[in-house]
């Protein structure tokens, strides 16, 4: 079964663990490592012919047009992150039309010419009961999926976990697999019900922290369930010499940097082992219908 491969282009001073100690200010003075890092990704794959979906952040392509570009060049999927990678839950319907927009109107002019973008992912799966008047925003752009849930807790009421403050976040009664939403194709990320409850699983922090060979089985798992996994990434995953972030806290530090000198070679051991492909392709059928 062909697998579902995405990588959120963002620098890792964009990363929501590091938020409460660097300023959205500060983001055009800290350094930028996106385009080396991302070449890294690139580089992966070529070197195993395996093609992918980029959601690529607006400010990033503003500010790296040329990158973009090399993700239209080797022949990979170009859909979008929104613009200011502002969790969806903060936003307005108006604010986030405008970060949408924006954010469109900038991987446009990065690409230098019409490539279709049908696909969408917010920032930390922030899609929720609350705002699933995005998915109505996205429909009425032309978007023909998103990919900003994350269906944690019982399979039943949707995502169980608890962000910042004790906020909760998902939607209710959410399904593991690709079902429609608001006339709109979701595509959750991939995970695993064990003991009453789902669990991520082969992608983020979750890639880095656990074995390969966990993060293998539990995809060999989906797929025996018929469906195929999706796995995401960061292109900041890859870099180990990644700047320290001071005042960030012990958790948040743990969990952004742990295993960043193993991900390039995790990828290239599962590319080796497992058949990838963009979403577009993955989930052609779906969106053909």
């Amino acid at each position: 079964m062909v697998n579902a491969l995405t990588i959120d282009v963002e620098e890792y001073f964009h990363a929501h663990a590091y938020e409460r100690v660097i300023d959205r200010r500060e983001w055009d003075v800290l350094p930028s490592r996106v385009a080396a890092n991302t070449r890294r990704v690139l580089d992966v794959l070529r070197a195993h012919a395996t093609r992918a979906t980029f959601f690529v952040l607006g400010w990033v392509a503003e500010r790296h047009p040329e990158l973009v570009r090399e993700i239209i060049a080797d022949g990979h999927e170009l859909a979008t992150h929104g613009y200011a990678h502002e969790l969806l839950y903060r936003q307005t319907r108006e604010e986030f039309t405008a970060d949408l927009r924006r954010a469109m109107d900038a991987l446009r002019s990065a690409a230098g010419g019409a490539v279709p973008i049908v696909g969408y992912r917010a920032p930390a799966f922030s899609l929720t009961d609350e705002s699933l008047w995005a998915l109505d925003v996205l429909r009425d752009h032309g978007f023909r999926y998103d990919s900003s849930l994350l269906p944690l807790g019982d399979g039943q009421g949707g995502h169980q976990s608890a962000l910042r403050g004790g906020k909760h976040f998902g939607v209710a009664g959410a399904a593991r697999f690709a079902a429609r939403l608001a006339n709109l194709w979701e595509f959750p990320v991939s995970t695993v019900t064990f003991a009453g409850r789902n669990w991520s699983v082969a992608g983020g922090g979750l890639f880095r922290l656990l074995p390969l060979w966990v993060n293998r089985r539990m995809i060999d798992r989906i797929n025996h369930e018929g469906h195929p996994a999706i796995v995401y990434l960061h292109p900041w995953e890859f870099d180990p010499d990644e700047p320290e972030v001071p005042g960030a806290a012990p958790l948040a530090r743990f969990r952004h940097r742990v295993n960043l000198d193993k991900t390039e070679e995790r990828l290239h051991r599962l590319l080796g082992e497992r058949a990838f492909a963009p979403v577009r392709d993955v989930f052609a059928a779906e969106l053909a219908s």
